[in-house]
């Protein structure tokens, strides 16, 4: 199975609380609470599970469901670095 992972930080205005709203329905979301060193780069992984990166990246991506959801998600979260991967076992 393919994964799209998403570390990111949230907005200076956005509270975990209104995040988890809207977020939490929508794909696997994790709170960091620890990391080797003590810093945490990024407080949240947001994992998205698909059965195709290219299928997902050529027909669900260019959907309006998922522009409507980039718009709302954008303003919500900073520091964004997207990790693409696969399951290996």
């Amino acid at each position: 199975m393919a994964k799209r992972i998403l570390l990111y930080n949230l907005a200076d205005n956005m509270t975990d609380e209104k995040f988890k709203e809207y977020v939490v329905r929508k794909y696997e979301l994790l709170k960091v609470t620890g990391a080797m060193g003590g810093k945490i780069p990024f407080k949240y992984v947001g994992i998205v599970h698909v059965t195709s990166l290219d299928e997902f990246d050529q027909k669900a991506a260019k959907t309006q469901k998922y522009q409507d959801f980039q718009k709302k998600f954008g303003p919500m979260v900073k520091d964004l670095l997207m990790l693409t991967g696969e399951e290996i076992y």
